[in-house]
């Protein structure tokens, strides 16, 4: 049922409110805004590894329980709610909703930058209701994107989950203020109902969050190695699904911030257990701890400028990156720009194109 969206999650959620343990990492924020400004260093040449790209997200039969380890700081879903079940007949109206990154702890510092949050509106015009869904980070962004290196484990340690949430109401200032609060489509109450359906399916066997995308370079048309897996593609996923069931979306334009790595083509490297285990290779599972040990959360200031001078060497200079995608380890040599925040549009679905495309 639809409450597993958030009532399960939320309530371990809760438990863990405030910890200090897991917590966002403002500083890492502007670590990531840092490396898109270094100026181009010479690209570097990719190995062979797998041919079949982007490598798919992958998919599990079920939403795993989180490690107590894993603290959040700030409570997942809070206010969350069951989906309701809607009239056949309602006229629901479908609204984008977007307002940038940590707006409730920055205002619209990261809106200046692009740095968007996206999430769905909903208003039924039989009880006149409104209903908010968005799909983000239980244990917050740092978390998801760089591992914990535990003393009494071999291998880094992640706290990486990502959920829907469903609440009831929409924080009309929260959305327009220093964002985008706009009616994008008009659907039944059978069509909400269908997508209900849908979300809990996606919710429970996409269960982790993926903060890259990582493309061969810039250029339009250039190969793609990942995608991400984030808020934004949550909100994509399901306008697309709403034009399947038949909705048709206003014809205006609607961009969504990406955040790239650019590399020559992946080597895989292997899993947890052929990495890190007891027959693993120890020479390469030191390399990747070493290479995350400067992205560690609770530095000081000098710790971590410090450390960015690591990254610094480690990204541009020796064009590396490990990458952990659907709890496996990847290489990624790094190209020129190496890292870049994009806000790009993505046009809303049309229906015909996507029937056609069944």
């Amino acid at each position: 049922m639809a409450p597993e969206l958030d009532t399960t999650q939320g309530a371990e959620m809760r438990r863990g409110a405030g910890a200090a343990r897991g917590r966002a990492s403002w500083c890492w924020a502007m670590a990531l805004l840092w490396l898109t400004a270094v100026p181009g260093w010479p690209r570097a040449s990719g190995v062979l590894s797998r041919r079949h790209w982007p490598v798919p997200y992958k998919r599990f039969d079920s939403r795993p329980k989180p490690d107590p380890y894993c603290q959040a700081k700030y409570t997942f879903c809070p206010a969350g709610s069951p989906i309701p079940v809607m009239e056949g007949d309602d006229d629901i109206e479908v609204f984008r909703l977007q307002a940038p990154v940590w707006e409730f702890k920055y205002g619209d510092l990261l809106g200046h930058l692009k740095i968007m949050h996206d999430a769905i509106g909903f208003r039924s015009t039989l009880t006149g209701k409104n209903y908010t869904m968005e799909w983000y980070e239980l244990f917050q962004l740092g978390n998801c994107t760089f591992p914990h290196l535990r003393p009494e484990m071999d291998a880094p340690f992640w706290c990486n989950q990502g959920a829907a949430c469903f609440f009831e109401g929409i924080d009309d200032v929260h959305w327009k203020e220093n964002g985008t609060l706009v009616k994008v489509a008009t659907i039944s109450g059978n069509m909400f109902n269908q997508m209900a359906k849908w979300v809990k399916q996606d919710n429970e066997t996409g269960i982790y969050y993926e903060t890259w995308n990582v493309k061969a370079s810039p250029e339009k048309g250039a190969e793609t190695w990942f995608d991400s897996y984030d808020c934004s593609q949550f909100v994509l996923r399901t306008f697309s699904k709403l034009a399947e069931f038949g909705a048709e979306f206003k014809n205006i334009e609607t961009n969504y911030t990406r955040i790239f790595l650019y590399s020559g083509e992946p080597t895989f490297l292997g899993n947890e257990t052929s990495v890190f285990g007891p027959t693993g290779n120890k020479t390469l599972g030191l390399a990747i701890k070493r290479f995350y040990y400067p992205f560690k959360p609770h530095l000081s200031t000098k710790e971590f400028l410090l450390n960015l001078l690591q990254i610094f060497d480690a990204v541009i200079v020796h064009r590396q990156f490990y990458l952990f995608y659907n709890f496996e380890y990847w290489f990624l040599p790094m190209k020129f720009p190496f890292i870049k925040i994009t806000y790009e549009e993505i046009p809303l679905p049309n229906k015909n194109k996507t029937l056609s495309g069944l």
